[in-house]
């Protein structure tokens, strides 16, 4: 039987990849952030899962305003890096896992969760960055990112989109699909995206730090009540790209102690800087216990 084992939870800022990529992550600007990964990387190094499911949302790369699915789920047996404007990111492809991610299609479209199925598509910043804030720099030509990813895209671009609670029940579903899959395998989900931040309008550049960490805390702690928060909170108290942080909340639901099984999850790092370009940058590593 597969099973998830761990979550993680970050920020997807494109600015840590441009960071990346042209060789800044010593400046002082830089520095704070990437050390509150240095944990990370080594602890994936140490807990090496077989598949990352990865949550995030797409940027108008693999799709346009004119047709964006509030779930998509990736079945290729790859994926490779978007060209957002600039050229595509420096990094690996990123290799995919069929037959988890059908299986996975199948059993959730099966408990009433309508996916989109998507064989052939490039992947963005939103995707990208986490694999490089976790894994480290890879060399494109060399280096391979450490195992398979299936990508899990969520509409939070374009309004209406879904709920928290949506949300929180499809990483429920998530789970059973996972569990019901005969090879024996370790999963990891993650939740990317956020934290609070606003691009446009009069209240560009918002960040709310002491909301940020509250929920944190409530993701930790008290993620059934969390999922209840209405879209509405989301947009006042983090901002009107704050709301990426429903995302968070499909990694979470996939954990035992949410389905009455269970322990609650064992946190292993947790992590919040400000600012990183215009945002805040939050990160937490939930290990599943015995």
């Amino acid at each position: 039987m597969a099973r998830i084992t761990a979550s993680v939870y970050t920020s997807h800022v494109p600015a840590i990849g441009a960071a990346m990529d042209l060789g800044k992550t010593k400046e002082d600007y830089w520095k704070p952030l990437f050390a509150g990964y240095d944990f990370s990387k080594q602890w994936m190094k140490d807990n090496k899962p077989d598949v990352v499911i990865l949550v995030f949302n797409d940027h108008a790369t693999a799709f346009s305003l004119d047709m964006i699915p509030t779930f998509a789920i990736g079945t290729a047996a790859e994926y490779q890096p978007a060209d957002e404007g600039w050229g595509p990111r420096p990094v690996p492809k990123v290799v995919g896992h069929p037959e988890l991610a059908s299986h996975i299609a199948q059993s959730v479209i099966q408990q009433d969760f309508d996916l989109t199925i998507v064989n052939k598509m490039d992947v963005d910043h939103g995707l990208t960055v986490p694999l490089s804030l976790m894994c480290g720099e890879q060399d494109p030509k060399s280096g391979a990112w450490p195992c398979p990813v299936i990508p899990f895209a969520v509409n939070v671009v374009q309004y209406p989109v879904p709920s928290g609670q949506r949300c929180f029940n499809l990483g429920r579903a998530i789970r059973r699909a996972v569990e019901s899959f005969d090879e024996d395998l370790n999963v990891h989900i993650w939740g990317t995206g956020g934290m609070s931040h606003q691009l446009q309008g009069a209240r560009a550049g918002l960040i709310n730090s002491d909301w940020d960490n509250k929920f944190l805390d409530r993701l930790i702690a008290e993620p059934t009540e969390l999922a209840k928060v209405p879209h509405i909170e989301y947009v006042r108290e983090a901002g009107s790209e704050g709301i990426e942080l429903v995302m968070w909340l499909i990694a979470r639901g996939a954990m035992a102690d949410v389905n009455g099984e269970g322990p609650a999850p064992r946190l292993a790092h947790r992590f919040f800087h400000v600012p990183a370009s215009n945002t805040a940058v939050g990160h937490l590593i939930l290990e599943e216990q015995n």
